[in-house]
């Protein structure tokens, strides 16, 4: 017999040891040591206390042997005479483990991952696979394309500004323009190509963003030494332009995510690391060594300001997407995909096409809820960096600081450390000990994030004073903002196949690059609003 955990009049009140006396007063045995047939009272009935694994105890009662009598009329012959495991369910109060056994309850997954029956290891362990070096690098390289076209707009502004310098209202709302067309478009793309499931071609669609890539980057270089046009004409080509990089832009943060989860998760964590990369290296490479290996006179412009070190970065974009194009091209050869057919059984022997099955969002949204909030809540908080980074000074005053702390050189250093420390939190999701796939736990930490805004508070902006007048703290902020942020993003990504099913991985993929996307433009528009704070 045993007494229900969900019972409430058992459950907290009355405490075990009254069941004890109670089952024992009404055992035969007792009513057989009070009986005036017998003389001598037998022994108590032996009692064993069991703790169960769920933290139940479980008593079990063994009556000795009677001889026979005659049937009681008040007895039924089929009834039982003892009583064979009755399990009493402690007083939560009473149990020392009750907090901690609703905690571990409360953070158990809502749903359990779904694997293979061949593996039974996590697919987002970076142990449990055998790693190969060249498609590592190869998601690597793409994760450097997918945002390098990005940081080109970005990186360029002195450019710009040399360009519609003869128009004042595009050379104060030129990168607001930019802003606008490029979120929208993204969002746009990732929407949708993720309800485009059934007939998803991701090989083909990674293929295509990167010669998008390179015919717009070929143009812009062009347009640079080539086409001497006024800024009303020449915002009309950049913005055409810079709508079709936000079409590649989808396009593969669409195909390449879904094609990856296909890999595992270690894979994607090489495209988070080479997103990483991508953010790093135009900040050395431009904004800090030219500014520092060349000191500007006060009447001589940046080193992208002249056509010809324009006509050279955008061509590095170029070369980025066409060297990622021909390795992509060789993973596909190297696994006999052709970019014409889908690519979804990457991991099948035959290399068959497989048949796409549309998988509803919702469907996704449910089974990933709390990975796809905590995506879309993490990038909606880092977009609010930039907005106080480009207007944060150092402490120091400006005409008797060293070089390294005035503004020209100290807010490049500070977009230079989110990004170092963005880097960092991608790369440590490389190791196993410092990865996370608790969803709830996940979502948690993205908005805790919302501190790091009332820490930028306490910053220098626009040189009116900072509550913690130290440089050093800034630049920590600003370093912890970005490992907290690659972190975070890595391991939502990275986890994501381990909970959905082996037909559901691509357009999980898909669904979860939407959600960063959405993130992104949210905070893009929030932004706007912290401006004006």
């Amino acid at each position: 017999m045993r007494i229900c955990e969900h019972d409430q009049h058992i459950r907290g009140f009355p405490p075990p040891w009254f069941w004890q006396i109670a089952i024992w007063a009404a055992s035969p045995a007792a009513w057989q040591r009070n009986s005036p047939k017998s003389n001598a009272s037998p022994p108590l009935p032996p009692m064993t206390d069991l703790m169960t694994p769920d933290g139940r105890m479980s008593f079990t009662l063994h009556s000795p042997p009677r001889s026979p009598s005659p049937p009681s009329p008040h007895h039924s012959p089929s009834t039982p005479s003892t009583f064979s495991a009755l399990e009493v369910v402690p007083s939560p109060l009473s149990s020392p483990s009750y907090i901690m056994e609703r905690l571990r309850e409360w953070w158990k997954p809502t749903y359990e991952p779904l694997e293979d029956q061949d593996e039974r290891e996590d697919a987002s362990s970076p142990k449990a696979q055998r790693v190969s070096r060249f498609e590592y690098f190869v998601f690597l390289s793409l994760g450097v394309a997918m945002l390098w076209s990005w940081n080109m707009f970005m990186a360029c502004a002195t450019y710009f500004q040399r360009r519609f310098a003869e128009n004042e209202f595009l050379l104060n709302n030129f990168q607001s323009l930019i802003l606008v067309v490029s979120t929208i478009t993204n969002l746009g793309s990732a929407v949708y190509l993720s309800c485009r499931q059934k007939s998803a071609n991701y090989p083909w669609r990674i293929c295509a963003s990167l010669v998008i890539n390179c015919t717009v980057f070929t143009v812009l270089a062009l347009s640079a030494v080539m086409f001497r046009v006024g800024p009303e004409a020449y915002i009309t080509v950049l913005l055409i332009c810079v709508l079709w990089a936000s079409w590649s832009a989808g396009l593969s943060q669409n195909g390449i995510y879904a094609f990856a989860n296909k890999f595992g998760g270690i894979y994607t964590q090489a495209i988070m690391t080479g997103q990483g990369v991508a953010g790093v290296l135009p900040a050395i490479a431009l904004e800090i060594v030219s500014v520092l290996a060349v000191p500007q006179s006060p009447g001589t412009q940046g080193s992208t300001a002249s056509p010809k070190s324009a006509f050279i970065y955008f061509l590095t974009a170029t070369f980025v997407s066409g060297s990622c194009l021909l390795l992509f091209l060789l993973l596909l050869s190297h696994h006999r995909i052709s970019p014409h057919k889908s690519g979804s059984d990457v991991i099948d022997s035959d290399h068959a096409p497989a048949i796409h099955t549309q998988v509803s969002l919702w469907v996704l949204l449910k089974k990933l809820k709390f990975l796809s909030f905590a995506v879309w809540q993490c990038f909606l908080v880092t977009m609010t960096f930039p907005v106080y980074t480009q207007v944060i000074l150092s402490v120091r005053p400006e005409d008797t600081s060293p070089r390294m702390f005035k503004p020209d050189v100290f807010i490049p250093i500070g977009f230079m450390l989110w990004n170092l420390g963005d880097l960092s939190g991608r790369v440590l999701c490389g190791w196993r000990r410092f990865t996370c796939d608790r969803p709830k736990l996940l979502a948690l930490v993205s908005i805790a994030r919302l501190v790091y805004i009332p820490l930028y508070t306490m910053c220098n902006i626009k040189g009116h004073g900072a509550v913690i007048s130290s440089d050093l703290f800034y630049w920590l902020v600003q370093f912890t903002f970005g490992m907290s942020n690659g972190w975070v993003g890595s391991n939502v990504m990275m986890s994501t196949p381990g909970w959905v099913g082996d037909d559901e991985k691509e357009a999980s993929g898909g669904f979860m690059g939407m959600c960063l996307v959405a993130g992104l433009a949210t905070g893009s528009f929030a932004s706007f609003l912290i401006v004006n704070v």
